[in-house]
């Protein structure tokens, strides 16, 4: 396994030259880069096609705390494992290799389509002119890479199902990370969604280097939800160390609180009962508990 390295082909030479406007040319192609979400990490909350595409890759790259979740699977392979800050990269790494034609995995926690690697893969490749397609389509002119991103159990997912049935309404993602986005700009969305009663999936809501921001998302949210809405925290979902904790907007514990957890805040309905949150659809409203006939999906 190398860790924080240039992965070098055969011969010493790199997959791409560049061109001196930075461009890179293309290479043999065209392989096939497969965005694999591994949910919570452990291989019985994978879909089967991430299972396939892992195991028949020839070169895995990711985070290296995601490696170690699934260093079974990636036994006999090449891996290239990097830290925190190195997604392009690690992205421009996969890119490469899936060019000059090889199978390549890119591996993302929970779904790489949210908040994971597949946005940052297709940035580059449209930043790099690259020609792409996906691997079961019919291009209509030549492809340099064929890019397929396979879903996963997104974290509040995983999150929710812990938790009994929060998201049954409707609900919103908010990152607190102002690693990429400006902290205003997320004020700005946590106000329209609290305000509009969304239920709130909270993602990198706490760590050493912003310790404050979800104290300041908690005020932006009480000025439109009710100091007692129920609020879970739920660190570590389905895997080791797995805890959660129900409380109340008013109350959040912030240092239980870290960038393993997902912070879920309910809505003007959700209750809590028997230990389970609960967002109400409507059901109850509309028909009596004995109308067994006609209800929808």
């Amino acid at each position: 396994m190398r860790s924080d390295s240039q992965v070098e082909c055969p011969g010493g030479r790199n997959p791409h030259s560049e061109t001196e406007d930075g461009k890179r040319h293309r290479g043999r192609g065209p392989g096939e880069l497969s965005v694999i979400s591994l949910g919570p990490g452990h291989r019985s909350y994978m879909v089967p096609e991430a299972l396939d595409a892992l195991l028949s890759a020839s070169i895995v790259f990711g985070y290296k705390t995601y490696i170690e979740l699934i260093a079974e699977l990636v036994e006999g392979r090449t891996v290239v494992s990097s830290g925190m800050r190195k997604e392009v990269q690690r992205c421009q790494q996969a890119i490469d290799h899936a060019v000059a034609g090889e199978k390549v995995a890119l591996v993302s926690s929970g779904d790489a389509g949210i908040y994971g690697m597949a946005g940052l893969v297709f940035d580059l490749c449209r930043e790099r002119d690259l020609r792409t397609a996906p691997p079961d389509g019919q291009p209509e002119g030549p492809v340099d890479l064929f890019i397929r991103v396979i879903p996963g159990v997104a974290a509040f997912n995983a999150a929710a199902s812990l938790l009994g049935a929060p998201l049954m309404h409707d609900f919103a993602a908010v990152s607190l990370s102002d690693h990429l986005t400006p902290w205003p700009l997320i004020q700005e969305r946590l106000t329209a969604a609290s305000s509009a009663d969304f239920v709130l999936a909270i993602y990198n809501p706490r760590s050493k280097a912003r310790p404050d921001l979800l104290e300041a998302a908690q005020q932006v949210l009480l000025r439109h939800r009710c100091p007692e809405t129920p609020v879970a925290i739920v660190r570590q979902a389905m895997r080791k160390g797995q805890w959660k904790h129900l409380t109340t907007l008013e109350e959040i514990p912030f240092d239980e609180v870290d960038m393993q957890s997902v912070v879920i805040v309910g809505n003007s309905r959700t209750y809590v009962w028997n230990g389970w949150m609960v967002t109400p659809r409507g059901y109850l409203e509309k028909y009596s508990l004995s109308d067994r006939q006609g209800m929808p999906d």
